[in-house]
């Protein structure tokens, strides 16, 4: 990770890459940023897991 005037540089293929219009995190980035964001990230190396919220599954809102 390149750092310039202390903001650290994200590297294409790394950090992360392209899925369409979408830009998705690799594990390498998120286990570095040193905290779950609690969203659900594809790449996720803390195991968190949307469905354990309970407020969304697979996606969609949760009917109450």
């Amino acid at each position: 990770m390149i750092v310039e005037l202390g903001k650290p540089t994200l590297v294409e293929g790394e950090d992360y890459y392209w899925e369409g219009a979408v830009m998705v995190f690799t594990a390498r980035f998120l286990s570095r940023r040193g905290y779950c964001c609690e969203n659900g990230c594809r790449h996720c190396p803390y195991e968190f897991e949307k469905e354990k919220r309970g407020d969304e599954v697979a996606g969609q809102q949760k009917t109450r």
